[in-house]
């Protein structure tokens, strides 16, 4: 990955994109892609599709989400304090002494999510975030909330990092490593004489209901889907592979193999992985994907889907940490097969 093409993916990870409140990473991603895209749409859900060969009649559709987990305000207490709730997975356990910014509605502030000294007991046992608080520095209900409101979203004070020259650590990446993938994909596509159609979309709401999706493929009614997501990798301390299975980073993309997943759009990935002399990993999805995937594959009169994932560390914390080799590959996978498709291809599993 060449600097430029970090640079403006550590911009997506350092710019606040809560679930139901995309719209600042969703305008920088479409002043991004516009210029490379014959046509780029949107739509009342909030999701941004960028498109080439919008006259194609074989559609490709690959969404990945733009949305991060956050923190919802639903109490202020008398002393200023913010309770909060959960607007996707947050763990508790990983909140506990974080650095917050709150998206108020009047301004955005700096917080904290206090923890009780342990000197005075600390956090004992099983908790969930309504053990827990945000400070702001606020002396009283009536001073924070002439700047924040119940409703309001907060996401961890993070910025991303580059380690060792190969690793990006941060908040996040699940998934706007996604959203940066397809619309790396539809650049390097549109330098290409692509046969199909291609709609790269960067979706809403997959962490909390996967609802950008389910938009953006009633919408567009494509032939066929691929989903680009992070999964679980299993390659640090702790981590019982024989339940998990064997993930690494560095090792390549990963493909699903369940019933959700077509299998015709999985050989053809696989195929063009041999081409590239490229390694690829595989996770089980016996019943559900657990991504945007799944509400693509029920819209219309139905759409085969695929699931690629990028490997990811330490998921739904505030140092999820992905490779940027295993980055350029997923985008190189999808690339050459894209461009390799006729429009012809048939995606019936029981026909030849």
């Amino acid at each position: 990955m060449n600097e430029n093409r970090l640079d403006f993916l550590l911009e997506l990870l350092q710019t606040p994109s809560p679930s139901s409140m995309e719209m600042e990473i969703q305008k920088r991603w479409i002043k991004e892609v516009k210029p490379f895209a014959h046509e780029v749409r949107t739509d009342h859900a909030g999701n941004a599709i960028a498109i080439l060969n919008p006259e194609a009649d074989f559609k490709v559709l690959l969404a990945g989400h733009c949305d991060e987990i956050a923190l919802v305000i639903n109490r202020i207490d008398d002393q200023g304090y913010l309770h909060f709730d959960k607007m996707g997975g947050i763990n508790p356990k990983a909140a506990v002494g974080m650095k917050v910014t709150i998206l108020g509605y009047e301004r955005t502030l700096t917080g904290v999510i206090g923890v009780n000294a342990q000197h005075h007991g600390g956090l004992k046992g099983d908790f969930g975030v309504d053990d827990l608080f945000i400070d702001c520095g606020a002396k009283s209900k009536e001073e924070i909330e002439k700047l924040v409101q119940i409703g309001d979203l907060a996401v961890y004070k993070r910025s991303p990092e580059v380690m060792m020259d190969r690793y990006i650590a941060g908040r996040g990446l699940d998934n706007r490593t996604g959203q940066f993938i397809v619309g790396e994909v539809l650049r390097r596509l549109s330098e290409k004489q692509v046969k199909v159609g291609v709609y790269a979309a960067s979706t809403v709401n997959e962490e909390t209901n996967m609802g950008g999706a389910f938009f953006a493929a009633a919408g567009i009614e494509p032939t066929m889907a691929i989903a680009c997501d992070v999964t679980f990798a299993t390659d640090y301390p702790g981590v019982n592979k024989n339940k998990y299975g064997d993930i690494q980073l560095d090792e390549g993309p990963v493909l699903a193999k369940g019933a959700p997943i077509n299998r015709k759009i999985n050989q053809l990935l696989e195929k063009t992985a041999k081409k590239l002399d490229m390694k690829v990993q595989y996770e089980l999805t016996p019943r559900m994907t657990g991504t945007d995937a799944d509400k693509m594959r029920l819209t219309g009169k139905g759409v085969p889907v695929s699931l690629v994932s990028l490997p990811l560390r330490y998921m739904h914390s505030p140092v999820e940490t992905v490779s940027i080799k295993d980055i350029d590959e997923e985008i190189d996978l999808l690339v050459e097969m894209i461009a390799s498709m006729t429009g012809e291809e048939n995606l019936n599993p029981l026909e030849d």
